[in-house]
């Protein structure tokens, strides 16, 4: 069918369906006059670029934050491998203490009675001799702690009594003899308990007893020598 325009002026409609065209946000704008739209609309643009730009700053930070993590991951499973170490040094240290604290509560009452032989015979001035000597030793539990770990309870500490019974012609000498004996590190607490006069070959001597206590001596006191045997 053919249509013909008889009204100068006036243009031909499209027809229906032929596209769609977005609109002009300046047209759009120009023909809207309420000012609360205005400011709506306003408001949505500046939260989409403000949304926009937050999700951007995230997305960055994000980014380096997981750097970061990773960083610290690898750094932790590192430590981790150390503290398994040092728990595994500490362990081992900890056994040798345990073991080193049982072999000296066994070694402690081993050598008692040569220590206290020697320091009274090393003590013993001229003119005196000794007729007897007795003991009595109780163990002492001591607790020695290693860092880390319980207490472990042994019985190296040794408290030995020590009775002397002896006699001399000069009390000058059973004076002298209490007095070396109190300077030796193995013995302390030398207190006399009795001393008397008695004849013994148509000789007056004087007849002593002192009580002291054994003592471990400071390892600075302690020497050691290898011991050494011939072979044939």
């Amino acid at each position: 069918m053919i249509e013909i325009n008889l009204l100068p002026g006036q243009k031909r409609k499209t027809a229906g369906g032929a596209g769609f065209r977005m609109p002009e946000f300046s047209t759009v704008l120009a023909n809207v006059k309420d000012k609360w739209l205005l400011g709506a609309i306003a408001a949505a643009v500046v939260a989409l670029g403000g949304n926009g730009a937050l999700y951007l700053v995230t997305t960055a930070r994000l980014g380096r934050l997981e750097t970061t993590l990773r960083g610290v991951q690898s750094e932790k499973r590192r430590y981790d491998a150390v503290v398994a170490q040092k728990k595994q040094a500490e362990r081992a240290r900890d056994s040798l203490a345990a073991e080193m604290a049982i072999i000296r509560s066994i070694d402690a009452d081993r050598y008692i009675w040569p220590h206290i032989m020697d320091e009274i015979t090393k003590a013993l001035p001229a003119y005196t001799w000794i007729t007897s000597i007795s003991t009595s030793a109780a163990a002492v539990p001591t607790t020695t702690t290693a860092t880390g770990t319980a207490p472990v309870d042994t019985s190296a500490s040794i408290d030995v009594h020590v009775s002397i019974d002896g006699r001399t012609v000069d009390i000058q000498a059973y004076t002298t003899f209490m007095r070396q004996l109190a300077a030796s590190p193995w013995l302390l607490d030398v207190m006399p308990t009795r001393a008397t006069t008695v004849i013994e070959q148509d000789r007056p001597v004087t007849q002593f007893n002192i009580a002291l206590r054994y003592r471990q001596a400071d390892s600075l006191y302690i020497r050691t020598v290898p011991l050494v045997e011939s072979v044939r």
